[in-house]
């Protein structure tokens, strides 16, 4: 204990404090610089088209060398943490260990440089033969005691924390920096370091309260969302009611991973595997070629997973700030590796909408969701059990939604096509509902329910569009999914569609389009056809 006493006693923390600061300063050059590839080398070879063998290779080094870069800014930040807690912890130890010696030397005590307590003198030791003598000096030397066992916990706490700390850094491996798996191995170094921080994965809400999960996240600091992002991306990505852009970056972090591992078992993959591989690379690089767009124009990753057919959830824009906000929910026969098709629509309907918000469409965000099991040209297509299975999911992340807006509450519209229209009517009618404030149904084979008044939206809001030869609207509608909510005596209000199939609901220039542009800007649709 002698030599770390000493140093303790002495230790000027300023170097670290430096080293800290430096680490903190590389993480933000290295994340500044995997965006601006993103934003201003990808993105835009992305949006220009380019394509061919050239191409594919050159995407393929790019998206390594970003992830290369990701996996970097993790490192250097999980040093930074290491160091900046080692730094608390070693000073947390230094006070105390001055504390000890204050109060010993206060009561009189004399502290060698080794670090042990001399026992004081209460009683000249002339006197040492005085019957009184032994207990005049035990009943002063009574803390003596205490003393020593806090400065050698002190010393104790110091070298723990010094130790743990070294081990921690060692574990950080410098060689994944240029390998494409090294995002996973930096994962498994962040909960380390986390772990050395004092965050527990345990304290992660379970997702089921958007507000309680809003309220966690906000009243952690800034460094603890960092480690969290890090250590615990998965979690923090699906946790409803936090920061759309929070979301989004942990979502990517857990894409990236996920590709990567693919591509380095791209040899073995099965059929499902593949499936996967496919489904998130196309939205990959829709998510790339965004990143160069204008901000209202960028995709944000809200969720994803491989599980089944696949889910995720994109949105178009910024639903945090937007004034209008639509959920566009689809049916039947859309999974994974056709979702793509989803983002196409939730892009026309923000073009669409911002022809009739004030604020333009910069003032729109579009969420394409499809974070349900939806239904495959079979039997499970005609029962609610798929809808039934995933409503309180849609519940969450509309609330979701109402929490994480900034400012002015925004106008919702929860759009459901087909056996979407399904989904949202389960979601709707249970619980607290979606709390939208207009919804659309269009080629609704059924909603789950026989009247308007049966759902949490206002009749007034409910907005039915029928194509003039929807096939699915005429196999499926009064069956059972529900009354047509097409039918007079459903009790909804009737949007005027001029097209015919049931997948024509968002051709270009349509007045179907249009209508639902016109809804989910807060504006009623117009029923009188064009001529």
């Amino acid at each position: 204990m002698t030599e770390h006493f000493a140093q303790l006693m002495k230790q000027d923390f300023a170097d670290l404090d430096s080293a800290v600061g430096s680490w903190k300063k590389l993480a933000d050059a290295l994340t500044n610089t995997q965006t601006g590839s993103g934003r201003r080398v990808t993105g835009p070879l992305h949006r220009a088209g380019w394509t061919g063998t050239s191409a594919s290779y050159g995407f393929d080094a790019m998206e390594a060398t970003e992830s290369k870069l990701g996996t970097g800014r993790t490192n250097a930040q999980l040093i930074a943490t290491t160091l900046d807690t080692l730094n608390t912890k070693m000073q947390a130890a230094q006070r105390k260990l001055r504390a000890a010696v204050a109060d010993a030397e206060a009561a009189g005590h004399t502290v060698r440089d080794d670090g042990w307590v001399e026992p004081k003198q209460a009683v000249d030791p002339k006197y040492h033969n005085d019957p009184d003598y032994a207990d005049i000096q035990r009943d002063a030397n009574s803390g003596l005691g205490g003393f020593r066992a806090r400065i050698d916990a002190a010393v104790q706490e110091a070298e723990s924390a010094s130790n743990e700390g070294a081990e921690v850094l060692r574990q950080i491996d410098p060689f994944d920096l240029d390998k494409r798996y090294g995002g996973a191995n930096a994962q498994e170094d962040a909960a380390r370091v986390a772990a050395f921080a004092g965050i527990d994965k345990k304290d992660i809400p379970d997702g089921t309260e958007p507000q309680r999960s809003a309220d966690w996240w906000k009243g952690l600091d800034e460094e603890d969302k960092r480690l969290y992002l890090a250590a615990y991306p998965e979690q923090i990505g699906g946790l409803d009611g936090l920061p759309v852009t929070t979301r989004d970056q942990a979502n990517r972090t857990v894409l990236d991973t996920r590709l990567n591992d693919y591509a380095l078992r791209e040899g073995s993959l099965g059929y499902h595997d593949r499936s996967s591989y496919q489904g998130l690379q196309a939205m990959k690089d829709r998510l790339d070629k965004s990143d160069s767009a204008p901000e209202h124009k960028r995709l944000h990753l809200l969720g994803f997973s491989t599980e089944g057919d696949g889910r995720a959830i994109v949105a178009v824009g910024n639903p945090d700030k937007a004034a209008h906000t639509a959920v566009s929910v689809p049916g039947t026969d859309n999974q994974l590796d056709n979702f793509t098709d989803s983002i196409d629509r939730a892009e026309k309907l923000q073009d669409s909408s911002g022809r009739w918000s004030e604020g333009g469409s910069e003032d729109v965000a579009v969420i394409a969701w499809l974070d349900y099991d939806a239904p495959e040209l079979d039997a499970s297509v005609a029962t609610p059990a798929r809808a039934e299975n995933d409503a309180e999911t849609l519940r969450d992340f509309t609330h979701g939604l109402r929490v994480s807006h900034e400012g002015e509450r925004t106008h919702m519209t929860v759009i459901g096509h087909s056996y979407g229209s399904t989904m949202v009517g389960t979601a709707d009618s249970g619980g607290r509902g979606l709390d939208t404030d207009d919804m659309i149904v269009v080629g609704s084979p059924g909603m789950n329910v026989d009247r308007a008044d049966q759902l949490h939206v206002s009749p007034s809001r409910l907005w039915v569009g029928i194509g003039s030869d929807d096939g699915v609207v005429e196999w499926a509608a009064d069956k059972t999914l529900g009354t047509n909510p097409a039918d007079s005596g459903f009790g909804a209000e009737h949007m005027y569609v001029d097209t015919s199939e049931h997948s024509d609901y968002w051709n270009d220039g349509s007045q179907s389009l249009d209508n639902q542009g016109r809804i989910i800007a807060g504006l009623p649709p117009n029923n009188t056809p064009r001529s």
